[in-house]
């Protein structure tokens, strides 16, 4: 058996390359309801250079990597926005609120 020829396309025969898909497989902005309230979720590629802390693990978020940013729909806009890991965000109604102290920290 023969190896399979490649066979280089016409130009008549080429089509326009399909439109490239959204990141992380759905739209970057949606709704979703969390503690009785209308939440506004976008996805973003963690591109800004930034370290950000993940209100549902206390751990930071580096640089580079793609995680969910979600605020009240009603809130005051960029004060109310949070910084969550995608894992964090789905389990937030499983989660309790756990308080992450070091060691030294006073607890009250």
């Amino acid at each position: 058996m023969s190896p399979r020829r490649n066979r280089i396309k016409s130009s008549d025969d080429r089509e326009a390359p399909a439109p490239a898909p959204a990141p992380f497989g759905g739209s970057l902005r949606r709704t979703e309801s969390y503690r009785d309230e209308e939440w506004v979720v976008q996805t973003v590629a963690g591109t800004a250079g930034r370290f950000y802390r993940c209100p549902g693990c206390d751990q930071e978020i580096p640089p580079g990597v793609g995680h969910l940013v979600a605020w009240p729909m009603h809130g005051a806009g960029v004060d109310d926005r949070r910084h969550w890991h995608r894992a964090c965000w789905g389990a937030r109604e499983r989660r309790s609120s756990n308080i992450q102290r070091g060691r030294g920290a006073p607890r009250y």
